[in-house]
Parts: C-alpha cells; structure tokens; sequence
C-alpha cells in the first residue's frame, strides 16, 4: 500500500511539472514588462512596481516584446507598450496602443491621447478632443487627466467649479493638481476665495520642487498672504524657483534686488536702485 500511494504522488508530481503554466507565463510577461516600461503615475499601476519615469534606451527592445506579450490581457501592459514605441519613435504604433488601452478604460492612455490632440502631434489638433479625453481620464480619479483638464483654455477649463472639484479629490497627492487648486482658490475661481488653503496647497507642491507652487509661495510669504510675513523665506522660495527655471521666479528676484524705482517727470523708468 505504502509503495502504490508513493507512485500516485510520484505520477502527480511529474503531471504537475509538465502542465502548462499559461497563467504564470503571462503574469512574467507582465512582470518584466512593468519593470521596463510601467509609468509611476498609471493608477493602474499596483503599488509595489515603482515605473521609470522615461524608458532607457537599452530597455526599449525589451520593453516592446514583453508588453506586446502581455498586452492581450492587460490594459496596463497596452499602455505601457505605448511609451515603448513612443520612446523609439513609433509614434503611429504608440497612438494605436494607447487607443486600445483607453478603449479598455486605461486612464493614462487617455491622458497621453489628449496630450497628442492638445500639441497637434501624430494627429490633427482637437482642442476638444483633448478635453474630452481628459474630462473622462478625470472622472477616473487621474491626477494628470484633473490638471490637465483644469490647464486647458485657462485655468479652471470650461467648468470652472467642475474642474475646482475634481482638482480637490487629485490634491491629496499630486503636485501639479495641488498648484492648479491652489490658483483657483487665490483667485477665487469656481468657488470662494482661500488664501489660507491656496498657500497650504502650494507649501505641498513646492516641497516637491514645483517650480509655480515655489514662485507662487515667495510671492505668498513676501505678501504674508495667508500666512505669515518672511522677506529672508521668500527670497529663498523665488531662488528655488528660478534654479528650476522658472521666468517669474527670476523677475521677483530682480525686484528684490532692486527694490526702488527712478522715474522722469513723465512717469518713465531712468534707473532702478539695486542692493
């Protein structure tokens, strides 16, 4: 009895090993194709794969083999073999995927479909296309799709008070969605005006280096706009700014340094005076 039971685990084992393993061959491809390609803001994305912010070129190959693999069955995979051929300039290609994966309901495949119809490229310019696209990335809870949305045509997009909801729900955790919010609450735009919540929004996006949040908290700390006064605070912020680039940033600096204005009689600037 001993040595039959023995044969039946035996003949078990080695049915086991000779299965086919579709399920795990997929989950694989999928692995590696995350680990070349998978963007970190696809919510889609599950919380233990980091992404690349840009693919490298010696990944590309990878990339598109794998993702191309795991595509079938996955949506995340579809976009994510999108950024591959965008990344190797296979810009029909990447349209074509990022059409499938959107169509699949991948909220990051809308976005970067909006994008190409916002810039005009790969396709015909759609200013309302691209809102679309963004509208409905949006209504997915995707921060890019939320501030995208609010950025088009201005601030607050269409639908100011729309647009100023969704970027509440996307603040909690991206900076772009945190400075658009924070503009629309200093200026009043869809709703009340906060300057208390708009200088707290940018604190939050400028600790993550966003250039506008940093020239906008300098102007916010100079002012003591909701919050209090610090000369020393805000030359710092504006120089942040500035090494990030931005114009306004480097305006304010040049203001401070040269605080006081020598004007004609007709009211035009001779010379400033700088410190």
């Amino acid at each position: 009895m001993r040595t039959t039971l023995c044969a039946i685990l035996f003949t078990l084992a080695l049915l086991t090993l000779a299965a086919p393993l579709p399920a795990h061959a997929q989950s694989a491809d999928l692995v590696l194709c995350d680990r070349v390609a998978a963007d970190p803001s696809d919510p889609d994305k599950p919380a233990d794969v980091r992404g690349v912010t840009e693919l490298a070129a010696s990944d590309i190959a990878t990339a598109i083999k794998f993702c191309k693999q795991a595509a079938a069955s996955s949506r995340r995979a579809m976009f994510a073999l999108g950024r591959a051929y965008a990344a190797n300039r296979q810009t029909v290609d990447a349209i074509a995927a990022w059409r499938k994966a959107a169509d699949k309901g991948s909220s990051a495949a809308m976005v970067e479909l909006g994008v190409l119809y916002g810039t005009g490229s790969g396709v015909a310019k759609d200013e309302a296309q691209a809102r679309k696209l963004f509208e409905k990335a949006a209504q997915a809870g995707n921060p890019r799709g939320v501030s995208n949305l609010a950025a088009l045509g201005g601030a607050g997009g269409a639908d100011p008070a729309q647009a100023r909801a969704l970027l509440g729900k996307a603040a909690e955790t991206n900076a772009e969605a945190q400075y658009q919010l924070g503009l629309m609450l200093s200026d009043g735009t869809g709703g009340a005006k906060d300057d208390v919540a708009a200088r707290a929004l940018f604190e939050k996006a400028a600790a993550q280096n966003h250039p506008g949040a940093l020239e906008r908290m300098g102007a916010f700390v100079q002012e003591g706009r909701g919050g209090p006064r610090d000369k020393d605070a805000a030359k710092a912020y504006y120089e942040r700014a500035a090494a990030l680039g931005d114009d306004d940033a480097k305006k304010a600096l040049e203001r401070l340094r040269c605080p006081y204005a020598i004007k004609d009689k007709q009211g035009k600037l001779v010379t400033t005076l700088c410190f």
